[in-house]
């Protein structure tokens, strides 16, 4: 790429701040329309409430802003390698994103779009779509190299359906073809994918693994979902509940994610927000069957004690040696143990963090307003950047580190 091309693309920028959803809403709407096929491949919910569209806008933006050195970007591409991976995406399909996306920022530019500039834009994604494929390719590669590892989808069953609370419940996945299964890090996630009557598409959905790594099953827990309008994720969610039962077998992929448990020895402090706990309930079960001495403290909030799943495993672990737990609901029962239920949101101001080491290490789970308020807490009360961990449910579109 020559620095003509790279100033081309720069000067972009400005326009990508401001007007980047709208050519992404563009961009998807044209692809759609050639590649319907494409759609049995996307989160349709996410394209409804817009988070694929700024999550993309702001991938592109974060490229054109480092063209000169996009190596820097290499986290932020590999968390969305990792979903990528999950949902089966090919070289292929960056050749049917790049054509529509090159056309969109010619029709969507209209007489700005210089034949410069569109051929600049033409070399930059084409390194981008190298750049993440093979990235991509490496991660399959892995995969198929891991025992009990594949790439794809492939058939699971479910063995077991429990209820985990009134919105909440899991699910014990057990491969069909009775073989091994990949091993995972304990916060990772696999996708699955089902059949939706309503959109007459197959479609895909990412839940975190729920347990520790065992080598028989994965356990997913998802919440239901509820209102007069639903979107189309909840109807996925909602399906699994109501249409998902003992003996169903549903497509999986392999176990993939970056907002993992550290190898280090240091605390932990895990902060959920409703079904956000479920990739820290794989983190706590595999300390506690390690036998992990690491000092370890739970922060959760939900409305009340009717919605919030595993709260007689964290009960018990409060009782075990080195755990701290506190909880706060919206409603508290008045028999709640007051020194382990609160009423009111998270706030950490109300938490004695004295308790919690220098070096302790923060993961942050819940729905984005929550991660942000709490990452903000944590970096006003002292905390180092580099001890906090967070994962966003769906496309990325929180920038905090």
């Amino acid at each position: 790429m020559t620095d003509a091309q790279k100033d081309l693309v720069r000067g972009t920028v400005p326009i990508l701040k401001e007007h980047g959803v709208t050519l992404t809403k563009y961009f998807y709407s044209r692809m759609f329309t050639h590649h319907p096929e494409l759609r049995n491949v996307f989160n349709m919910g996410n394209q409804q409430n817009a988070k694929q569209q700024t999550a993309l806008a702001m991938a592109v933006l974060a490229y054109a802003e480092h063209i000169e050195n996009p190596s820097v970007l290499l986290p932020v591409l590999d968390a969305i390698g990792q979903k990528h991976t999950s949902l089966s995406i090919r070289p292929e399909h960056y050749r049917i994103v790049g054509k529509h996306l090159i056309a969109s920022i010619q029709e969507v530019l209209g007489d700005l779009a210089s034949e410069e500039l569109i051929a600049a834009w033409t070399v930059a994604y084409g390194q981008l779509a190298e750049l993440m494929a093979n990235h991509e390719g490496q991660i399959y590669q892995k995969l198929a190299d891991t025992e009990g590892g594949w790439t794809g989808w492939r058939p699971f069953a479910v063995k077991r359906k429990t209820a985990e609370s009134d919105e909440i419940t899991s699910f014990y996945l057990y491969p069909v073809d009775g073989g091994k299964i990949a091993d995972f890090r304990p916060g990772q996630f696999i996708s699955v994918r089902i059949f939706i009557p309503q959109l007459n598409l197959f479609q895909p959905r990412q839940y975190s693994i729920s347990c520790a790594p065992n080598g028989d099953y994965y356990r997913i827990s998802v919440k239901r979902e509820f209102g007069a309008e639903l979107n189309l994720n909840g109807m996925v969610s909602n399906r699994l509940h109501d249409f998902i039962n003992t003996g169903d077998i549903i497509d999986v992929s392999a176990p993939a994610g970056n907002f993992v448990l550290a190898a280090s020895e240091n605390p932990v402090v895990f902060i959920s927000g409703g079904v956000g706990q479920t990739p820290l309930v794989s983190m706590m079960e595999e300390l506690i069957a390690s036998g992990s001495d690491r000092p370890k403290a739970w922060i959760h909030g939900c409305r009340n004690r009717r919605v919030h799943a595993f709260h007689d495993a964290l009960a018990k672990w409060k009782t075990e040696a080195n755990f701290e737990g506190h909880i706060f609901y919206d409603a508290v029962d008045t028999d709640a143990d007051p020194e382990f239920v609160r009423n009111g949101w998270v706030d950490l101001q109300r938490v004695d963090t004295a308790n919690f080491a220098p070096n302790s290490e923060y993961y942050i789970c819940g729905p984005a307003s929550f991660i942000t308020k709490n990452y903000n807490d944590l970096i006003a009360a002292g905390v180092d950047r580099s001890f906090i961990f967070f994962e966003e449910f769906g496309p990325q579109t929180i920038q905090l580190n």
